[in-house]
């Protein structure tokens, strides 16, 4: 057995040397071009030396000037159907049961759900459409408090992506990639941006499951994960119930004042091992364990939203009193916007109807359709809108043919990501404006095409981030949300 002194020697030796010189070379290196200030600046050696670092990779400064200083992102998945929503075709009424043309469907790809099926007959929706506010936009009746927001909002027709499949669809939207392990979209403001609470995470996550298919399609924490950025920038999820945040409160029996000597310790002994080995990611631990802290206090009032006014309750509607409802999300939501947090992720599953779609569909808008509007509403009273980006949408869209047997009340539509709809509203959008265009069956794109690379640019230009510009070497390669894709839809921007 070594003694331990002779092991000790072992961490001295060449890799050791190289990888605790780089950092020293490069911090010295980068203090050369912005500044000694940027060094000097980090005091004595107790202090978060990953922040330094950090910011020499993050931006120093905005591309230009922003449109929007938070994103509130109402995430749909599962893929709502745009025909029962959005997207009114009433020539599918006249064309009702007879099949899908080829030439219209041009042999593109099918899921394997629906790819043996003999015929493709045609399903137009149950529900009825009208047209609302001085925009004259279309939208269904199943939505009758969005239609009261309807000069408010963007409405884009023509989103459309690669991914067919549920898992795949989801990743890519969140972070880029159809396969997993890149960061999510918060994931990569929070490594720009920074955080503006010192009290509470940049990027917050809520989760929500609807009655249309509430135990359909599951999600994954990979979805608001950092990836191969520093574990600081991954999203912190939110939960109802007595523990908002697991493993935050103190055991039983430990008081503040000591988990505070215990943090204490535990960041001697942590920075003795970074002193050591130089690993960032040490560094990222003390933060979060620092955040964590500061969040036992800053957290119960957050979630405490027993003291609001009963008219936003009405606003927002019923389930806005029972924690863990998506109506109950959005008002959250609003009181974490207030409190600065950068990037907040609303996930509301269950919209995956290949069947039985109809009666589902009516039941899920019903869960969402009142508190999506409430949240823009409530953003606008508060003067909030303007300077907040609202995202309404899914993965993909559904298909204009019925999956399975079409009947005179009852049908179901498989995924299609050939052209779906999203809506976006504040943070410098256009409101009251539809963008793009479907064919007259809603099965491809005719007019103004928006990839989800393209709508991904987007964001991050509203929030004054050049996207391309955004990056972070890893495994010898410089990776960015965009990939080498995305274009800022400007037609859209206010």
């Amino acid at each position: 057995m070594k003694d331990p002194a002779e092991e000790r020697s072992y961490l001295l030796n060449r890799r050791a040397f190289l990888s605790k010189s780089s950092v020293g070379i490069g911090a010295a290196a980068l203090s050369s071009l912005l500044g000694s200030g940027l060094i000097s600046g980090c005091g004595n050696r107790q202090e978060n030396l990953s922040s330094v670092l950090q910011n020499s990779l993050a931006l120093q400064s905005f591309h230009f000037a922003p449109k929007a200083k938070r994103v509130i992102y109402l995430f749909q998945s599962g893929g709502p159907s745009q025909f029962e929503l959005f997207d009114y075709k009433p020539l599918l009424e006249k064309l009702r049961g007879q099949d899908l043309p080829e030439s219209v469907r041009q042999g593109q790809r099918l899921t394997g759900m629906t790819s043996g099926q003999d015929s493709f007959p045609l399903a137009s929706s149950m529900y009825s459409f009208k047209q609302h506010g001085q925009s004259g936009m279309w939208l269904s009746e199943l939505l009758p408090y969005t239609s009261l927001i309807a000069d408010d909002i963007c409405m884009i027709k023509s989103m459309h992506t690669e991914a067919i499949n549920h898992d795949p669809a989801v990743t890519f939207f969140q972070t880029g990639s159809q396969q997993p392990g890149r960061p999510s979209i918060g994931s990569w403001l929070s490594y720009g941006l920074g955080s503006e609470n010192k009290n509470l995470p940049g990027f917050c996550v809520l989760l929500s499951r609807g009655t249309g298919r509430p135990f359909g399609q599951p999600l994954y924490s990979r979805l608001w994960g950092n990836g191969f950025l520093h574990s600081l920038h991954q999203g912190v999820q939110f939960r109802s119930g007595k523990d908002p945040v697991l493993f935050l409160n103190n055991p039983e029996g430990i008081d503040a004042a000591s988990r505070r000597m215990m943090l204490d310790q535990v960041a001697e002994l942590n920075q003795k091992q970074y002193d050591e080995l130089g690993d960032p990611e040490i560094q990222s631990r003390i933060s979060q364990y620092e955040m964590a802290y500061k969040m036992q206090s800053s957290v119960p009032g957050l979630m405490d939203v027993s003291e609001e006014p009963d008219h936003i309750y009405k606003m927002y509607g019923p389930d806005s009193t029972v924690p863990g409802t998506f109506a109950s999300n959005c008002l959250l939501a609003r009181r974490l916007a207030e409190q600065d947090v950068r990037f907040i992720q609303l996930y509301h599953m269950g919209w995956d109807q290949h069947d039985n779609l109809p009666s589902a569909i009516k039941n899920q808008a019903r869960d969402v359709d009142q508190a999506s509007a409430a949240l823009i509403m409530d953003l606008k009273q508060r003067g909030m809108l303007d300077d907040t980006l609202v995202i309404w949408g899914g993965e993909f869209g559904r298909t204009n043919y019925s999956q399975g047997l079409l009947t005179d009340t009852n049908y179901g539509r498989d995924h299609h990501p050939r052209c779906f709809s999203i809506w976006m509203a504040g943070g410098g959008i256009k409101p009251g404006m539809v963008y793009g265009e479907t064919d007259e069956l809603g099965y491809n794109i005719v007019k103004n095409p928006v990839h989800v690379h393209d709508f991904q640019a987007t964001l991050m230009h509203l929030m004054g981030i050049d996207h391309e510009k955004l990056t972070f070497k890893y495994q010898g390669r410089r990776f960015r949300l965009t990939d080498v894709h995305g274009r800022v839809v400007n037609d859209i921007l206010s």
